[in-house]
C-alpha cells in the first residue's frame, strides 16, 4: 500500500486563465497510476508582499509567458520529488520551499511551486480514493461556505472610475448553499435589468470576475443599487442579503492619501468616510480598507466597527502567517483572506489559517481575477469549515464551476451538510 502512494511522475505545461494569460498547469502521477492535476490562478491587484510568480519577460504573449515555470517544474522539480510518499505533504513543500532558496519563491516561480504542491495533495486525495475536502479536512469537513460574490466591479477590475474594486452581496440569511446560491443569482439578473434601465446595455459588461462594470465614479450610487436589486429580487437586507467592499486600497493610495469618489482622503478621514458608509449600507464585511503597510489603520476600524463590521485582510496579510502574526498582535483586522498562490505553498497556506483560527479570526478563501477552472478552493473552503468563500459573481464558467462543485459537495454531505448562516459581524 506504502508504494500505490509513491509519486511516480510530475510533469507542467503551459495554459491559459480567465484573461487570456498564460498560466501552470501541473500533473502528479502515484504510483497507484492515480493522477491529478493543479492549474494555478494569477491576481491583477497583487500584494507587494506575495510570493512571486515567475514570467518570461520575453516576446512571447507580451511578456507573461510561463514557459521558465514550466521547465522549472519539468526539470528541477520533477527530479526532486519523483519518489517521495504523496501523503507526506509537509515534506514535499519543505522540500520545494528549499529548493527554491529564497524569501519569496522567485528563483522557481511561486507558480511553479504552488502548482506541485497542489497537484500532490490532489493526486494523494486520487490515491486514497476520497474528494479533496475529505482527505485534507478528515470526518469534520461538512459547513458549507457563505458565498461572497463581487457583482459590481471597480478599481483594477473594471474600466469605469469607482476607486473600490468589489461591491460584494452576501446571502447569509438562508437554511443552505443552494438555497443563499439561488438568492444570489436572483440578485445579481436583478441587478442586471436596474443596470440596463438606468444606464444602458452597455452597463452590464462583465468585468474580470463576472461583476458588471457600470459606468459609475461614485461608491454610494453602487451601494444603492445593490439595496434596491436585493429588495427587488425578494430578499431583505441586512437580514437576508448584506453587502461587502473589497477597497484595495493600495490600489487608490498616492503621497499619502486616498483618492475616492474623486475626492481626496486622510487616513484618519477615510476612516470616517467607512464609518459613515457602514451607517447607511447593510455593509458587514471591508476588505483591505488601508493600503497594504498600515497596520495601525487597520486596527484602528477593527477596533472602531467591532461587533458590526468583519474586517479582512488580504493585500496587509498575503496569506502569510508571520505578517498575520504581526496583525494579531496589533489587532488589525478580524479575518483573513485565503489565496493559495500569495503562500506558495499548500503547507505555508494552512499554516496561515491555523494561525488565524487560534486568534479567532475568521478565513475566506479566496480566488484570483485571473482563475481557471480548477475547483480546488471549493473543496478547501468545506475541509477547513471556513464558513466563507470569494469566488465571484454567479457568471462565467472558472467563476460558476466552484459554485458547482460546491453544490456537489452539499448533495454528497446529505443530511451532514451545514449551512453557518450568520451574521458576519
Amino acid at each position: 500500500m506504502e508504494d500505490l502512494f509513491r509519486i511516480r511522475r510530475v510533469w507542467a505545461l503551459e495554459i491559459l486563465d480567465s484573461r487570456g494569460n498564460p498560466t501552470v498547469e501541473a500533473w502528479v502521477e502515484t504510483e497507484a497510476l492515480r493522477r491529478a492535476c493543479f492549474k494555478v490562478p494569477s491576481g491583477a491587484s497583487t500584494g507587494k508582499f506575495e510570493a512571486l510568480e515567475l514570467r518570461d519577460g520575453d516576446e512571447r504573449f507580451k511578456g507573461r509567458g510561463v514557459r521558465k515555470a514550466v521547465k522549472n517544474v519539468n526539470e528541477i522539480i520533477a527530479n526532486k520529488i519523483v519518489g517521495l510518499d504523496s501523503r507526506d505533504q509537509r515534506l514535499i513543500d519543505r522540500t520545494l520551499i528549499e529548493l527554491d532558496g529564497t524569501d519569496n519563491k522567485s528563483r522557481l516561480g511561486a507558480n511553479a511551486i504552488l502548482s506541485v504542491s497542489m497537484a500532490v495533495a490532489k493526486a494523494a486525495a486520487a490515491t486514497s480514493d476520497l474528494p479533496l475536502y475529505k482527505y485534507l479536512g478528515g470526518v469534520d469537513s461538512y459547513m458549507l461556505p457563505t458565498p461572497m460574490m463581487n457583482i459590481i466591479n471597480g478599481g483594477l477590475h473594471a474600466g469605469n472610475k469607482l476607486a473600490f474594486q468589489e461591491f460584494m452581496i452576501i446571502p447569509t440569511g438562508f437554511r443552505s448553499f443552494s438555497e443563499a446560491l439561488r438568492a444570489g443569482v436572483e440578485v445579481y439578473h436583478t441587478l442586471k435589468q436596474l443596470l440596463k434601465e438606468k444606464y444602458g446595455v452597455s452597463a452590464v459588461n462583465v468585468g474580470d470576475e463576472g461583476g458588471f462594470a457600470p459606468p459609475m465614479s461614485r461608491t454610494e450610487e453602487a451601494l444603492e443599487i445593490l439595496v434596491r436589486a436585493v429588495e427587488q429580487a425578494g430578499y431583505e437586507p441586512d437580514r437576508q442579503v448584506v453587502l461587502g467592499l473589497d477597497c484595495a486600497a493600495s490600489t487608490f493610495y498616492k503621497d499619502g492619501k486616498y483618492l475616492v469618489d474623486q475626492n481626496s482622503y486622510t487616513a484618519g478621514e477615510l476612516l470616517d468616510y467607512y464609518i459613515n458608509l457602514v451607517e447607511k449600507y447593510p455593509i458587514k464585511s471591508i476588505e483591505d480598507p488601508f493600503q497594504e503597510d498600515d497596520f495601525y489603520h487597520h486596527s484602528q476600524i477593527t477596533r472602531k466597527l467591532q461587533g458590526k463590521v468583519q474586517i479582512v485582510g488580504d493585500d496587509l496579510f498575503v496569506t502569510n502567517k508571520d505578517r498575520l502574526q504581526q496583525g494579531i498582535s496589533l489587532g488589525s483586522c478580524n479575518a483573513l483572506l485565503f489565496k493559495l498562490n500569495q503562500a506558495g505553498t499548500l503547507t505555508e497556506a494552512l499554516e496561515a489559517a491555523s494561525t488565524a483560527f487560534r486568534a479567532g479570526y475568521r478565513v475566506i478563501v479566496s480566488h484570483r481575477s485571473g482563475e481557471t477552472e480548477d475547483t480546488t478552493i471549493a473543496d478547501l473552503s468545506v475541509a477547513l469549515n471556513t464558513g466563507l468563500i470569494k469566488t465571484g459573481a454567479p457568471a462565467r464558467s472558472e467563476r460558476t464551476s466552484k459554485y458547482n462543485r460546491l453544490l456537489e459537495i452539499e448533495d454528497e454531505l446529505s443530511e451532514q451538510a451545514r449551512y453557518p448562516s450568520f451574521m458576519l459581524a
